[in-house]
């Protein structure tokens, strides 16, 4: 599971890339969009999968049946946070880039130059 994970954020970070350096804007503000949710993912990654235990799960600590695997909120958290500002950016980016295209005529980065 983790290579499928590692791979998946390769994978994206490579799509991300890519589309940054097109010469379409377009193209670009998807790049980073891409980048943005694979660095999403990694942090969901790294935060980890733990054994529970009583400090873990308060709630369950009367019972002394086996406690569940958690995750920790706080990455959960930061994330959450992070794909509301980057689809806000993203939301942002491509009314700019509209923008853009009416003054220019145009939607090619070489262009504008």
């Amino acid at each position: 599971m983790t290579v499928g994970i590692a791979a998946a954020v390769g994978a994206l970070f490579a799509l991300g890339t890519f589309l940054l350096l097109r010469d379409d804007i377009v193209h670009v503000v998807w790049g980073v969009a891409v980048v943005s949710q694979a660095a999403n993912v990694y942090l969901i990654t790294m935060g980890g999968i733990r054994e529970g235990t009583a400090d873990t799960v308060p709630v369950l600590e009367a019972h002394h049946a086996p406690f569940p695997t958690t995750a920790d909120p706080l990455v959960q958290a930061l994330v959450l946070t992070a794909i509301v500002i980057s689809f806000g950016m993203t939301a942002f980016a491509l009314v700019l880039s509209y923008r853009a295209y009416q003054e220019n005529e145009s939607m090619d980065l070489r262009e504008w130059a």
